[in-house]
């Protein structure tokens, strides 16, 4: 998996005046757990744009000048009113013990469902894994060239030995719904077909991700 280094300084104060004017100065306050204390450091809020605002998953190394520790990113607070960023929590990755994570689903190829009027419901996003942080991969590949109306993928057909899918594996990540202008056809017909219609980017794809956290 890709990692982001976010350059920061430990904090020595952590009382709510110190954060405070850490906030004014433009600096995120954040924690580190899992290792034998906290750790408390903070680092510029522009330092967090490429791990905050992207859809991809990333691990971080932490790089505080003397030292550098890698993490990931498990929680955090926004201000709700001007959506800046208050303050985030890590954990820290160690490589022999596993870590849990949510991990982007990315959706690749023409649904033949799609392209005779079918809709693509698009419902799980992301993934809840458990792995080795060097077995974390970057995203789950869905193919959807054999996803026809009627049809769908689940859980059980991503499974892989390198890590644990923590959902059932009944569970539909990506499915093809009938609509009322559907056309069903045999698989003889669909060779003769074209490649012209809907993507998995243009069909109609409702976020219904299901209670995911």
């Amino acid at each position: 998996m890709k990692s982001i280094t976010i350059k920061g300084s430990e904090r020595e104060s952590v009382g709510k005046k110190a954060t405070k004017a850490l906030r004014n100065a433009g600096q995120v306050p954040c924690v580190v757990y899992g290792g034998e204390k906290p750790l408390h450091f903070s680092a510029d809020e522009l330092a967090f744009r490429d791990l905050v605002y992207t859809p991809n998953a990333h691990t971080v190394k932490v790089d505080l000048g003397e030292g550098k520790l890698r993490a990931i990113m498990q929680d955090i607070q926004f201000h709700p009113v001007t959506d800046k960023i208050m303050h985030i929590d890590f954990y820290q990755l160690f490589d022999d013990k596993e870590v849990t994570m949510n991990i982007p689903v990315q959706l690749e190829g023409n649904s033949p469902g799609v392209r005779n009027g079918g809709r693509l419901l698009f419902r799980k996003r992301k993934l809840a894994i458990k792995a080795l942080p060097d077995k974390l991969p970057d995203f789950f590949n869905v193919d959807l060239s054999k996803l026809k109306i009627g049809d769908n993928i689940t859980v059980e057909s991503l499974l892989n030995d390198d890590f644990s899918i923590l959902h059932p594996d009944n569970t539909v990540v990506v499915q093809v719904k009938t609509a009322r202008a559907a056309v069903v056809i045999d698989d003889e017909d669909e060779e003769g077909e074209g490649e012209e219609g809907a993507t998995a980017e243009g069909a109609e794809a409702p976020a219904a991700e299901g209670g995911e956290n």
